[in-house]
């Protein structure tokens, strides 16, 4: 569950990263992400703001074969690239924030061999 100031943008947000749609009906302080196709976990957004904290206790991973294009299709949906001095250079991974500031991961399906061109295993 990501905590949200802003239930309407987050719901547009997340619901274009993730490929995810609103499963019906949608409250006035929470919203139930999911896959239209049933794969991956749902996403729940509960309009209750909180400090963020950092390290956040959790994060997504999403898996993209196209790493620097999946950046740039987040990047246009308001996300941000966080720069990360700790980060290896030959990390397989990018860190990137919602426009919230909730922290994502973005790696790069096409370094592991025998995972899907969409990123599954």
């Amino acid at each position: 569950m990501f905590r949200v100031r802003d239930l309407a943008a987050q719901t547009a947000f997340w619901c274009a990263a993730l490929h995810y749609v609103v499963r019906e009906p949608p409250g006035d302080d929470f919203v139930l992400l999911h896959s239209p196709e049933g794969r991956g976990p749902n996403v729940s957004l509960d309009a209750s703001p909180s400090e963020r904290v950092l390290p956040p206790r959790l994060h997504l991973d999403l898996y993209a074969q196209d790493q620097a294009a999946e950046v740039e299709r987040l990047e246009a949906l308001g996300a941000r690239l966080v720069h990360w001095e700790g980060r290896p250079d030959d990390a397989d991974y990018l860190i990137m924030e919602d426009p919230e500031g909730n922290r994502f991961c973005v790696i790069d399906a096409a370094e592991w061999s025998g995972w899907g061109r969409d990123g599954s295993p």
